[in-house]
């Protein structure tokens, strides 16, 4: 890799202020992008684009049912960030025609591509909303109030990735698991906290001999998750439920259950293990899938060991601190601690399966 020679690098190699000032700026240039990134979900503008090709801020507003003005410095900043392309720079601004390019459109428009990112804009938006908030959490040591979902509703960022990996590449790896999933008689899943479904959804596709049991504790997402099934063709394989899975009546009854980037979540997460361990039946196991995280603190870290403390500053540490015995995990949920949780709760085994992701840990975990 090269140095920096310019006289701006020497300054910034003299001047560690200088360089914090200049990340900063450059981490502010980031944020906009993602607040335009959000406008243009929302308003299906990059939809827009996408189906109908390339337009002038005019015909954009045209379709999208916005105001022109809005739409004009919305398609000059996308430009100049080059996220869209322009025909001729010189031309009047109602003059210019704008397009996004085709190897952009997975990323903002494709949400069942494993490349899309346009949600990053939703996310960063919902963070923001409770800062003020947090700020007073952190005072008090209490969670901040939930936000309502409206009006943009929920970031499925998980979509893709189980539609297209859970049952196709991951469970695959795991061989017994996988052959019970295929044969009779029907294997029972239990997917907790399984948000809008999506996991639940893509492994009644994957293998469409199982049942599967859904629980989560939010009644609007349980109320997505069924309208995401049945728009997919799978209601009849898979449940619903708003309640909590250690209730009565779920003892014994599971082939595996299933946590997907949910246990760090928790404000009890032993005590949730200990209701997946009951929920198992004969060779049962639950199947863990969490954070990729560094085994041992580091500083600096990584980028994606930044990501996940970015999050769990800001949101996933937050959720969990309004229970008086809450374990306050945190997104950084490393191997180690989730180690002692499993066995906390009665499990004999726990093992790091081997499957390779970009974000992800998976674990097995048996009685």
């Amino acid at each position: 890799m090269g140095t920096d020679s310019s006289a701006a690098g020497r300054r910034r190699r003299a001047d560690p202020a200088a360089a914090l000032a200049d990340r900063l700026f450059h981490d502010v240039v980031g944020a906009l992008e993602l607040f335009t990134v959000y406008l243009g979900e929302q308003l299906g503008l990059y939809r827009a684009l996408a189906a109908g090709g390339s337009a002038t801020s005019s015909e954009l507003a045209t379709r999208t049912g916005t105001a022109e003005r809005y739409v004009r410095e919305w398609l000059e900043h996308q430009a100049a960030s080059g996220l869209l392309e322009v025909d001729d720079t010189s031309a009047g601004p109602l003059a210019r025609r704008y397009r996004l390019p085709p190897a952009y459109v997975p990323v903002l428009t494709d949400l069942d591509d494993l490349r899309y990112r346009a949600f990053n804009g939703v996310e960063i938006v919902r963070a923001g909303r409770w800062l003020p908030q947090l700020v007073e959490a952190f005072r008090t040591g209490d969670a901040p109030p939930p936000l309502p979902w409206a009006p943009e509703g929920r970031a499925e960022y998980n979509r893709a990735t189980f539609l297209n990996l859970l049952g196709t590449r991951w469970l695959p790896a795991i061989p017994d698991v996988h052959h019970r999933l295929r044969h009779e008689p029907p294997a029972r899943v239990a997917d907790l906290a399984c948000g809008a479904g999506w996991s639940s959804v893509a492994m009644a596709q994957a293998y469409p001999l199982v049942r599967v049991d859904g629980f989560d504790l939010d009644p609007d997402v349980i109320a997505a998750a069924r309208r995401n099934a049945e728009q997919a063709g799978v209601s009849g394989q898979v449940t619903f439920h708003v309640t909590d899975a250690s209730g009565p009546g779920m003892s014994g009854r599971f082939d595996l259950v299933t946590i997907f980037e949910g246990l760090h979540d928790m404000s009890r997460p032993v005590d949730a293990l200990r209701a997946a361990r009951g929920m198992l039946g004969g060779s049962g196991s639950v199947v863990i899938a969490d954070e990729l995280v560094e085994d041992v603190f580091t500083a600096p870290a990584s980028d994606l060991e930044r990501y996940h403390y970015g999050w769990s500053v800001v949101s996933c540490l937050p959720t969990a601190m309004g229970d008086p015995h809450t374990a306050a995990t945190g997104a950084v949920m490393r191997a180690a601690t989730l180690r002692r949780y499993a066995e906390e709760a009665g499990f004999s085994g726990v093992e790091v399966l081997p499957l390779e992701t970009e974000t992800w840990r998976f674990y097995r975990l048996t009685p």
